[in-house]
């Protein structure tokens, strides 16, 4: 009988110990290789554990328990294989369709398309994979699916869903070691920056018609969609060489200044928000941002982010709007000095030139540490951006007219 021991793995520097966060398989399961076994919990990133050979499963730890890296956790009996399923019969040469064995049912055809933290998931809410659409690969069902399902409340059916309607009951569930050492953060940010916020706001009309008369030729030339977050991006990069305190950071007594500009993008994932980073941001072409941003937006969505690319950042840009936020003030991302904040486009009555006239207009937020940024750096800063986005020209001149850099001015 051969033993393999699965121990937990390093989700990178510093971090010492994590929690097991739920088992997806059974005491005494019989695994597939590569097949995920657990989600661990630490307090940089969800990853999951998978299974390193074929065979049957003893647990050696309670869900919900904290280890620390390197313990083992599992231990497999290879000796142990997993039973091969028959294939199911072929069409019946005469009769011209399947027998009542060979077609399988609608429910095993959806959970064989879908992942094991989908399945589990369901498994536990009582959803029946068929009333799911999977977005994976292939349709394959996520679990970001199964939560904004389980989210909406309501079933295909228009049923009201279990957990929500006129019971008296509650829930009391650990929260994750991400969830909570981002909310140390961010009290720590509170308590321990002089944070302020200032606003502007920015008339949209430019880029949009920018962007709807050029969008179908930029995907076609580029394989990418071109949205409103590249065109902040590249604005918000050159403003950052304009203003480079605003891209700098506090470490003790020293203030430590950057020659790129690594932007922290926030996006929603099931975790809740991650904020992975855009390398040399400040190089990139808007094709090259909306490629990025996308990456990284559909690795948070499956949990596939590594440490590397959620470190490091020297600015944050939040979009609230996407979710239908009017204004916000949010919060820096520490070390960083600022984060900058989006919202949504409203049309809104708007004087030009003695005339009052319908514009789209987003409003906007700067966060920034006061200890670092002056008020008239942010102001500035803030003022860059809006008129890169509102002359979308300035973002191909350095945030110069071009008339200005044809004269050298």
């Amino acid at each position: 009988m051969a033993l393999i021991d699965i121990n937990v793995p390093s989700p990178g520097e510093s971090i010492s110990e994590v929690r097991i966060s739920q088992w997806m398989v059974a005491d005494g399961d019989v695994v597939e290789k590569d097949q995920v076994i657990a989600e661990i919990d630490s307090d940089k990133a969800t990853l999951e554990l998978s299974a390193e050979a074929e065979g049957k499963i003893a647990l050696l730890a309670e869900a919900d328990a904290t280890v620390n890296v390197g313990d083992v956790v599992a231990r497999i009996d290879t000796s142990v294989k997993v039973e091969k399923k028959a294939k199911a019969p072929e069409v019946a040469a005469k009769a011209g369709k399947l027998s009542p064995t060979s077609a399988p049912a609608g429910k095993a055809a959806a959970e064989a398309q879908a992942t094991p933290v989908a399945k589990a998931l369901m498994s536990d809410k009582g959803i029946s994979p068929e009333k799911l659409k999977g977005s994976g690969p292939n349709g394959r069902i996520t679990k970001s699916d199964v939560e904004a399902y389980i989210a909406g409340g309501v079933d295909a059916s228009g049923t009201l869903m279990n957990g929500w309607g006129g019971t008296r009951d509650s829930q009391r569930a650990r929260l994750s070691t991400l969830r909570k050492k981002v909310g140390e953060r961010l009290v720590a940010v509170k308590n321990q920056t002089a944070m302020l916020t200032t606003f502007n706001e920015v008339d949209m009309s430019a880029v949009m018609a920018l962007r709807n008369a050029y969008k179908d030729q930029f995907k076609e030339t580029h394989g990418i969609g071109l949205g409103f977050m590249s065109f902040f991006t590249k604005a918000v990069t050159e403003a950052l060489r304009q203003f480079p305190n605003v891209n700098a950071q506090i470490d003790g007594e020293d203030i430590v200044t950057f020659d790129h500009a690594d932007i922290g993008i926030a996006v929603s994932s099931p975790k809740g928000l991650m904020v992975p980073v855009l390398r040399n941001a400040e190089r990139m072409s808007l094709a090259e941002i909306e490629r990025g941003i996308k990456e990284l937006a559909i690795k948070a969505r499956d949990a596939k982010l590594s440490i590397d690319e959620m470190t490091g950042g020297t600015f944050t840009i939040t979009n609230g709007g996407v979710f239908g936020s009017m204004l916000s003030t949010p919060i820096i991302n520490p070390p960083q000095s600022a984060i900058l904040g989006m919202h949504n486009i409203v049309e809104r009555p708007v004087a030009l030139d003695g005339q009052v006239v319908i514009r789209p207009v987003m409003y906007l937020a700067l966060s920034y540490d006061h200890r670092i940024i002056d008020g008239k750096e942010s102001v500035s800063f803030l003022m860059a951006v809006k008129q890169m986005i509102e002359d979308p020209q300035k973002l191909v001149f350095g945030g110069k007219d071009p008339g200005q850099v044809l004269l050298g001015l």
